[in-house]
Order: C-alpha cells, then structure tokens, then sequence
C-alpha cells in the first residue's frame, strides 16, 4: 500500500485512525476523557476475545502474544489499585468512596496499562503516524486561528459539556475556544484539559510525526507538533522537546566506538569546567523559575506539603487519593497534583510510588537494548522519555486518554522481542 492511501484494514485500526482525526469534534462536545475510556474498555475486551478464541491453528499474523513489559505495567497499574484500597481503608473513608476511587483508578492509571497491551493487536503502526500528522495539521490551522484571535483581543469564551456527569475533574470536560489566559499570558491548550498537557501531547506526536513515511505530511505533522509545544508556553515542554532528541541519539548510539571515546572526552571536559558548568546551570534554572514565578513557588509549595503530609501521616500506603480542592496558599490546587513522583507518594505512598517506578525501569532497559538494532524500539524509547520528564511535572495518569497513541505505539515496541542468534542480534516482533 503506498504512503498516499493508507486506511484501516480492521476494527482495532478502523476505530484508532477515526478516533485521532476526530479528535477536535470530540473536544468540542467535550467527550475525549469519556471516549478514550470506552475506546480503552471496547478494544481490550477485543483483544481477550481474540486470546480466548485463539487456537493452534489461528495463522500466525492474527496471533496474540503478550508480551513481559505489558504484563509488567499491568501489574503495576493493579498495585496501585491494592494501595489504593489499603489508604481508603487506613483513613475509614466507606465502601462508597472506595467503589468510585476504584472507578477513576480505572479511567487514569488502568488507562498507563490498558493501551499498550491493546498495542498487541494487528495495528500498524504507520496508521498511527498518518492519524496524527493529520491531527498535527489540523492543529496548525487552529493555532493560526488561535493567534488571530488573540492579536484581535477576542473574548475567551469556554463551557463545560454535560457529559461531566460522568465523573472526573472538570477541567476534562471544559471546552475553551481559541486561548486561555494564565498569569496574565496568553496561552493555548486546544484539546488538551490545560496547556502544559498540550506540551505533552505535542512532544509525543513530535515523535510519531518523525515516523511517517510520507515526506510532505511528515514536516506537517512535525510543523504542527512544534507549534502545539510553543503555543503551550510550557517551559517544561519546550526543554523536554531537544532534551529527548539528544538523549535518544546518545542511547542510540551507545554501541559505536567513537561514542564512547566522544563520552570520555566530554566527561574530561565536564570535570575540568566543572566549577564554570555548576554556575551556568544554577543560573538556568533561576531563569527557568523565574520566567513564570508563580507558577514555580505554587509547584514548589505543593511538592513540599505532598512529602510532608506523605512522610507524616501515610508513608507506606498514602492517602487513597488527593483531596478535590488544596488549600489557598496553593490556589486551590490539590496537594498532590502537578507532580507524579509526589503525586503517587502522597495518594498510593511508597508501594504506590515503587509501583510505578518498577515499569519505568523495566520499559527503560528492555526499550535501550532493543532501541540499538530496531527502529519500532527506537520510537517507542523516545516516548517512554517524554512521559517519563513530565512526570516531575504533570501527573501523567490523568492525561492518558489524550496521550493514549503515544501508548499504543510503547505496546507496538513491547512487542519486538531482542534475541541473540549466533553472535548475531536480530530483533523480531512477536505476533
């Protein structure tokens, strides 16, 4: 099939592809955190039903084999889940509670485990890479309409859909046309529930515009990727975009000769320009914090009062969730929020947090082996970086159903499977 008429050959892929481009109409009613739960819930049923079905004789390319690093992550997410039940127990917070934690469990950190697994379904992964480019297009032209829209000073104008009834935070059922105004800057989020998670999304689908075969629509898709990053006015965003695509050429390349002999000579370097290094990045990041002050001493305060309540009153199984609303000297903001690390200590404490270390380590190490001779591998690292920088910044769970294609191409790159053949490394992917 060439590059110019790539379409959906199955359910799985049908339902992928229509979700992406659709993925503005969907805001606009405001149904993605709604949709991405059913999408999730309908596609692994999909997947067990083939499992179950399967036999000897079921033709090798429509096999399902689940792969460690999945079962890893669904291990995890279920920890979480056990943690959380233990921390409602520990602060007598009812049966009730517990059913309706349990339930955004499933639509947030059952989401981290749910779409990679769904990645060991017949899904071409080029399908994904075209479905985003187009999004990333559409998102230029919104961007361009957006910045019309704020240099002729056009009123903010937002809603929240009625399918809040369903449950979660408000922001994920809040639609705001054209831009949102944050410490008196203007900035955008498009379909994203804030603009920092804009950030995110741009620099996953950065990653999977880089992908696509087709030479026009992969500029598009990057073009666009980029402006969604920049429009965010996410600091953290903006750093984590060049920050990934040095460190995956270094991870890249950890096997070449004349890498190890350029790390011995920078390392050199680093040593005797120590002193002059420590002193420039000490002022980086006085600029970075100062460039929205605010913002910084609100993080800053709210990490602070995570770990202190964390160590004080739930070290082992956390509190069993965050609280709906913080306290005023962190503008509301839930203690908790805003950083996963502190995020999942101070709600799931230390089992929570190990948790969710465990397959970040694993997926880090499986991916960087297999990142070094296989290209599926390759993307799926870079991706695994991305989410992995902003969780010192984001909670990452709540923001899986718009980061969910980036999710599905990390179960694609579970499935390449790195075996040793008479000296030889070869990569192979597990149907």
């Amino acid at each position: 099939m060439s590059s110019t008429t790539i379409k959906p050959q199955n359910t799985p892929e049908f339902l992928v592809w229509y979700y992406i481009i659709g993925t503005y109409p969907m805001y606009l009613l405001g149904a993605q955190y709604v949709c991405a739960t059913f999408l999730a819930s309908y596609l692994t049923f999909y997947l067990l039903r083939k499992l179950w079905n399967q036999t000897e004789n079921t033709p090798l390319a429509e096999k399902i084999t689940i792969s460690p690093s999945a079962w890893v992550w669904i291990v995890a997410m279920l920890v979480i889940e056990f943690a959380l039940i233990v921390g409602h127990l520990n602060f007598s917070l009812g049966i009730e509670q517990i059913f309706r934690s349990s339930f955004m469990w499933y639509r947030n950190w059952g989401l981290l485990a749910l779409f990679p697994l769904i990645g060991h379904l017949n899904i071409r992964s080029k399908i994904i890479y075209r479905a985003v480019c187009i999004l990333c297009l559409q998102s230029l032209i919104i961007v361009m309409i957006c910045s019309i829209a704020k240099f002729l000073k056009i009123e903010i104008f937002s809603y929240v859909s009625p399918l809040q009834a369903f449950g979660g935070v408000i922001d994920s059922y809040r639609v705001y046309l054209f831009y949102v105004i944050d410490e008196n800057q203007p900035r955008l989020q498009l379909f994203a529930p804030w603009p920092p998670a804009l950030g995110l999304v741009g620099n996953i689908y950065f990653c999977l515009a880089q992908q696509e075969s087709n030479k026009k629509w992969r500029w598009l898709g990057m073009v666009g990727a980029v402006a969604m990053i920049f429009g965010s006015v996410s600091r953290l965003a903006i750093i984590c975009l060049p920050l990934v695509i040095v460190s995956m050429w270094i991870l890249t390349n950890l096997l070449r000769p004349w890498v190890h002999f350029l790390v011995g000579f920078v390392s050199t370097l680093l040593g005797i320009f120590s002193s002059t290094l420590i002193t420039y990045l000490e002022s980086f990041n006085d600029k970075f914090n100062k460039a929205r002050s605010g913002s910084s001493e609100v993080r800053a305060r709210l990490r602070r009062m995570a770990l202190e309540a964390w160590w004080n009153e739930a070290p082992i199984w956390g509190h069993g969730r965050m609280e709906s609303k913080g306290p005023a000297i962190v503008g509301h903001r839930p203690i908790g929020s805003h950083h996963a690390w502190f995020g999942t200590l101070y709600s799931h404490g230390l089992v929570g947090c190990i948790a969710l270390a465990v397959p970040f380590a694993w997926s880090f190490i499986n991916l960087l082996i297999k990142a070094q001779t296989n290209k599926q591998a390759k993307v799926g690292l870079s991706i695994l970086l991305v989410i992995f920088f902003f969780t010192f910044a984001e909670n990452i769970e709540t923001l899986a159903y718009i980061c969910w294609p980036g999710l599905l191409i990390l179960g694609i790159a579970f499935k390449q499977e790195f075996i040793f053949e008479k000296g030889k490394s070869k990569t192979y992917e597990l149907c």
